[in-house]
């Protein structure tokens, strides 16, 4: 979930920032960068949301494939199963004598010899079941509360130039914020989070506004 809402929340508060500030370059009227925010923060939640539902189900549909394949292998070639399960244990630093009881055991069960194989030779974690639409809502949630940022200047002043600056002021101190805590829950410097998140964003806003007025 976390990194459902770091992936909105930072597209969501760019995306839109560079799109406002791009259109501020050409002098576009308030309405007009508002109702184009609006429509952007549309599509790309929509966008964004539905590229993590169907990553959730990739990755839910590589799981059950690579467990149907392991349960394959136990029973048509256990011999080369059990050497694989020998092989990982030697890899921590096991004897064959600690190890031949142990594969006994995780042998001796079907389920447990699968996830044995799932969890330790291909480092795989059952998805939940539940992921591809959670991650599908908190994206483009996520999206949307960001895109609001930097169009909350635009509703509430009809000076295209005055809500730039007043964009530009919000957006960059809500891109220091996310970064901040961002960095936190990730357990990366807070600060260099910070600088990162909002060095970005506002690279994008720059870029979008300088190719607008090189271009007007």
């Amino acid at each position: 979930m976390v990194r459902d809402v770091v992936i909105g929340m930072a597209d969501g508060l760019t995306v839109p920032f560079a799109l406002a500030a791009g259109l501020s370059g050409v002098l576009a009227s308030s309405n007009i960068v508002v109702l184009a925010g609006a429509a952007e923060i549309a599509a790309g939640s929509i966008a964004m949301g539905l590229g993590g539902y169907l990553a959730a189900r990739t990755d839910a549909e590589h799981y059950r494939a690579e467990r149907q394949r392991e349960i394959d292998e136990t029973r048509d070639i256990p011999e080369e199963e059990a050497a694989e399960v020998g092989r990982i244990f030697q890899g921590w630093g096991l004897t064959d004598q600690q190890i031949k009881p142990i594969i006994e055991a995780i042998s001796g069960d079907e389920t447990r010899w699968v996830d044995f194989m799932m969890r330790f030779e291909l480092g795989l974690d059952e998805p939940d079941p539940r992921r591809a639409l959670r991650s599908a809502v908190t994206i483009a949630g996520s999206y949307i509360v960001g895109g609001l940022i930097p169009l909350a200047p635009y509703m509430m002043t009809h000076n295209v130039s005055d809500a730039l600056w007043y964009s530009v002021a919000v957006t960059l101190a809500a891109l220091f914020l996310f970064g901040y805590i961002k960095g936190m829950v990730t357990g990366l410097s807070p600060i260099r989070g910070s600088i990162q998140t909002a060095l970005i964003g506002g690279m994008a806003a720059t870029a979008a506004f300088a190719i607008a007025r090189l271009f007007r």
